[in-house]
């Protein structure tokens, strides 16, 4: 009976979703209409009215999951977090479900999230009208011997997430990226051979364009996701399974010379980016060594 009453919660909760996010997508799409006219004041105002929309469905696709799970999420927030503010973010990433935890926990504290997506994405047609709409961009993730082979693919990967940081400037936004780049396990930190026992190592690439192209910022969030259950599939998040979490956000002031980079990608700016990151990196597995259930 358990199980039935587990796999009925799943598929009214993916129903759900599916529904919330068509619709809103489709309003969107519609309130999206006249950004593609030539005036950069009618441009910026609705990407103003895009924004607030694009909050009111995660307040609403929230409302809904609380009253279906139930969940027990314990938040810790910096207190002077502004929403008119530009930041950029990062988090540890552990499941499917973070995106929907960091939307729901951040929703009207932080300005909205805009996240830097797997290309792969793109084809599914929810998500690339969110991508059309409110400026949440694809990316390649090229893996090392990729990009060995290739030097083209880095260059062309940071002229794409240059471009999409010109576009958070329009309106204040968390410019956001999942630091590790792919969903930790253990498998995968074995394979990497990381110095973190909860962690894989942070890559810095996309964080650093974004921050060479977004004036504005001067504070780097970092978001730190514990999980009480260790089943983190997508499937256990629609069936209820994944109530226990806590989300730990703490603010960085970004050091002058790193803020001023201006894009010079050069190998002693990555580097004392790297570090700074990495010095992050250190406290946060610290912090989940802490704070874990």
């Amino acid at each position: 009976m358990k199980r039935v009453f587990r796999n009925f919660i799943g598929i009214i909760t993916i129903v759900d979703v599916l529904c919330i996010l068509s619709v809103g997508v489709v309003i969107l799409a519609l309130i999206s209409m006249p950004r593609a006219l030539p005036n950069k004041k009618i441009k910026l105002k609705f990407t103003a009215v895009t924004n607030e929309f694009g909050n009111f469905i995660v307040w609403f696709l929230k409302k809904n999951l609380d009253f279906i799970h139930r969940p027990k999420w314990e938040v810790d927030f910096p207190a002077r977090i502004s929403e008119k503010k530009w930041y950029v973010g990062m988090s540890n990433h552990l499941s499917w479900a973070d995106i929907f935890l960091l939307l729901f926990t951040t929703n009207y504290k932080f300005p909205l999230l805009k996240f830097f997506m797997k290309k792969e994405l793109k084809w599914i047609p929810i998500i690339y009208f969110v991508h059309k709409t409110i400026d949440m961009p694809f990316l390649n993730r090229f893996r090392a011997d990729e990009i060995r082979r290739n030097p083209e693919l880095q260059r062309r990967e940071m002229e794409n997430t240059r471009l999409a940081a010109e576009k958070f400037m329009k309106y204040p936004t968390v410019a956001f990226c999942f630091a590790e780049g792919t969903r930790f396990t253990d498998e995968k930190r074995a394979k990497q051979k990381s110095p973190y026992k909860n962690l894989l190592k942070p890559k810095v690439g996309a964080l650093m364009t974004s921050l060479s192209c977004m004036p504005k910022v001067n504070e780097l969030i970092d978001f730190t996701i514990i999980y009480e259950t260790e089943k983190r599939s997508a499937w256990n998040f629609a069936c209820g399974e994944m109530k226990g979490a806590k989300v730990i956000a703490r603010s960085f002031v970004i050091p002058e010379e790193l803020r001023n980079i201006s894009g010079q990608n050069t190998p002693e700016n990555r580097a004392k980016f790297k570090q700074f990151i990495e010095n992050i990196w250190l406290e946060k597995q610290e912090l989940i060594s802490q704070r874990c259930f």
